[in-house]
């Protein structure tokens, strides 16, 4: 397992959410998931909430081309992001594209 896959301009994430977090941002990977850290509390789905319009700023998508297809009540989330736009700044020589 990777975490992304492309196919036909559809990008999956795996992803390790943290919430809570001091700021938001890509951190790197944990194990086979990149972690991204998040400030939305994990109250009520405000965090799933959140981590959705985050996403869709950070690939210049709109908020209904992001959906969480796995992991609504845990930190290990699997996500679908419709032909990003844009792609965000990743920590080391992580790429969403090879």
């Amino acid at each position: 397992m990777s975490w992304r896959h492309w196919d036909q301009g559809v990008l999956t994430l795996n992803l390790h959410v943290q919430p809570k977090a001091s700021k938001d941002e890509w951190s790197g990977l944990h194990g086979q998931r990149m972690k991204l850290r998040i400030k939305a509390q994990p109250i009520d789905g405000r965090a799933n909430f959140y981590l959705l319009n985050f996403l869709a700023e950070e690939f210049g998508v709109s908020k209904t081309d992001c959906k969480l297809i796995s992991g609504e009540c845990g930190r290990e989330k699997r996500i679908v992001i419709n032909h990003p736009q844009k792609f965000p700044q990743l920590p080391g020589q992580l790429k969403f594209r090879d």
